[in-house]
């Protein structure tokens, strides 16, 4: 589709998957500051989906003039938004919970187009205790999704 994707990961543990399994371009270990130095100011945009706090500064500088992050990750805690970065860089920041059904419906369209599936662990209503419990844990590789439909449907 035109687009260089870039992984950024705080570990290696995930390198293979990123590149092998899910085609990512190119794999960047944030705690590994010569790989951060490498990257400054080579990204148009980055789609921040980490929910635990963060620093934003270490993101802000591998943006490019005119970069934007795309917050859709959601800490508990504030996060801390250095201003002079995006002063002179003329960078970005906007954050994303959903789309409308127009926006919906083009993503969805897209996915469609290009075979674009989602990893996730399809659960039932009744394993939601369990699921927050592995959450807490850390214990979850992408994301859930309730099957609401085979969970609603009227016992036999």
């Amino acid at each position: 589709m035109g687009t260089k994707v870039t992984v950024i990961s705080t570990s290696e543990r995930k390198r293979d998957e990123a590149v092998t399994r899910l085609g990512a371009d190119a794999f960047l270990v944030s705690r590994d500051p010569k790989q951060m130095k490498d990257a400054m100011g080579t990204m148009d945009g980055i789609i921040d989906t980490v929910s635990a706090t963060h620093p934003l500064l270490p993101l802000l500088g591998l943006l490019k003039n005119k970069g934007k992050l795309v917050m859709v990750g959601a800490p508990a805690e504030p996060l801390e938004l250095p201003v002079f970065p995006l002063i002179f860089g003329r960078k970005m920041v906007v954050g994303s919970m959903v789309g409308g059904i127009k926006e919906t419906q083009e993503m969805v369209d897209l996915a469609g187009k290009h075979n674009i599936t989602a990893d996730i662990e399809l659960i039932s209503a009744d394993y939601v205790n369990t699921a927050m419990e592995r959450l807490a844990k850390a214990d979850v590789k992408y994301r859930f999704v309730i099957d609401v439909a085979n969970t609603m449907k009227p016992t036999p």
